[in-house]
């Protein structure tokens, strides 16, 4: 059994249906895309979708299983990783999640329901300066992002890059890790811009 995944917030608000057939292989330009085990890039991710979006997922196929609020999706993406979607009550309003588990690790559905209740409760908006990049990533259209690849130094060869606009500098391509607070504000939508970052423990 693989350690469990970071669980990890990809998307900030509710995605539409595009957005979300869109990230359900957000990683599908990378280099390597059939060589290795894929579990670590999508275990783990989670995001909200609408209700429309949740019961439409219901529909397409008879789920693997179907476990009060929660049911998973018979067609695995990788290895024994699955779509799960989530009908949680968050501050007495119902609410509806996709996320990808684990389903060799029986905790990991647990784990994430949990978390995302616990995501979404706080009291105060935040949202820290990763869920800031995995949005920037997950909004970027495919011709606007992509890997670092042989023109990269070996070592950063497959990070996740995007494309800048630097004005009359023309555009610019980097390292999504890299991003200075200023070009990251810049890729945002404008609600989110000014959310504060929580305190780390």
């Amino acid at each position: 059994m693989n350690p469990s995944p970071t669980i990890r917030k990809v998307f900030q608000g509710v995605a539409s249906r595009a957005q979300m057939f869109r990230m359900f292989d957000r990683h599908h330009q990378r280099p390597n895309r059939w060589d290795g085990d894929a579990t670590p890039l999508y275990a783990g991710e989670w995001f909200e979708i609408g209700e429309a979006e949740h019961d439409y997922m219901f529909e397409i196929l008879p789920p693997l299983w179907i476990r009060g609020s929660m049911f998973a999706m018979r067609e695995f993406l990788t290895g024994s990783v699955t779509s799960v979607f989530f009908a949680l009550r968050i501050d007495e309003a119902i609410r509806h999640f996709h996320g990808y588990c684990e389903l060799s690790d029986q905790a990991s559905v647990g784990t994430m329901r949990v978390a995302i209740i616990e995501r979404e409760s706080r009291p105060v908006r935040a949202i820290t300066r990763e869920e800031r990049l995995d949005h920037i990533w997950s909004s970027t259209a495919d011709e606007y992002r992509g890997y670092a690849g042989e023109r990269w130094p070996e070592a950063l060869r497959g990070k996740r890059t995007v494309m800048l606009y630097g004005g009359k500098g023309g555009t610019l391509l980097k390292l999504l890790e890299d991003l200075n607070d200023d070009e990251i504000a810049a890729k945002l939508p404008v609600q989110l811009r000014h959310l504060h970052s929580p305190i780390a423990a």
